[in-house]
Order: C-alpha cells, then structure tokens, then sequence
C-alpha cells in the first residue's frame, strides 16, 4: 500500500523535509509514504477566501488517482488514537488500494472536495502549524506501523 499526502502548501523549512524523511525512510516499501505539495490559491489582503479554496481543491483533484481510498484531515473529523489509527491502516491494507490524504491551506479544505472524502480524521481540536502537521502525520503513520507489525516502537 501507498499511502500519499497532498499538502497545501510548499517550500517547507529544511527542519520538516528532515523530520518526514526521518519517518518515511523508516517505513517499508509496502507502506511507503509520498509527500506532494499542492500550491496555495491567491490570498492577499482583499482576497476572496472561497476562491482561494476552489483553486486549492481543483490542483489537489488533478493529483487524484480514481483508485485511492480518500482521507480528509479537518478539524470537524473523527479523532483517532494511535491504535485506532493502525485499525484503519491495516483496513486500508486489506482494501487492497492505496490511500491519500488531504491537507488543506490555511483555510482548510473546499467542502465540496471534503464531502467526496471516503473519510474525515482529525489529528487535534487545536489548530496545528501545517508544517507541524507534516511531520505527526509521518510519525503516525510509522508508529501505526510498528503496532501492525508488533514493533516495540509504540510501548
């Protein structure tokens, strides 16, 4: 499985590049994590923030593939513990399919794009810095891993 984050957002810090490729290079290739970055939309100081999250929502749909299981990550989301999390991995390993998901801008998602999620997590009720993000979603997905597979990772 192939589990692909699209981000709004680019041009991360150096100390996020490192802090995902810590956990991605971790993970092995039947559970690969893939970063991609999707590009804000125009925000300025009249900008029309639902136009900004149209443009947003239409560069994330053109790096959807048809085939991939879609998680939304929103505020208003289902909270998941960590065990929780490797449930809902390892359903998506039985899925047979690969899975991405969706980090929106500093607006969240397009709720057009959010209603075609097949689910919608939540990592916190507090609004987290998206470079943050990045990287608990890495660290995550690798200590959902770890319990999968009996590591000691996660004690």
């Amino acid at each position: 499985m192939k589990v692909r984050l699209l981000a709004v957002g680019t041009k991360m810090p150096a100390w996020v590049e490192d802090g995902v490729d810590t956990y991605r290079k971790r993970l092995p290739r039947d559970f690969s994590l893939e970063v991609e970055e999707i590009a804000l939309g125009q925000r300025g100081k009249n900008a029309d923030v639902a136009k900004a999250k149209q443009q947003e929502a239409e560069r994330i749909r053109d790096k959807l593939r048809g085939n991939e299981h879609v998680v939304a990550l929103e505020v208003k989301g289902k909270p998941w513990t960590t065990e929780q999390l490797a449930r809902e991995a390892n359903a998506w390993r039985m899925q047979g399919g690969d899975v991405v998901l969706l980090v929106g801008g500093p607006d969240g998602l397009a709720p057009e794009l959010s209603a075609q999620a097949d689910q919608h997590w939540s990592l916190s009720p507090l609004t987290l810095p998206h470079p943050l993000v990045r990287i608990m979603l890495a660290e995550q997905l690798y200590r959902a891993w770890t319990l999968m597979v009996g590591h000691p990772y996660h004690r």
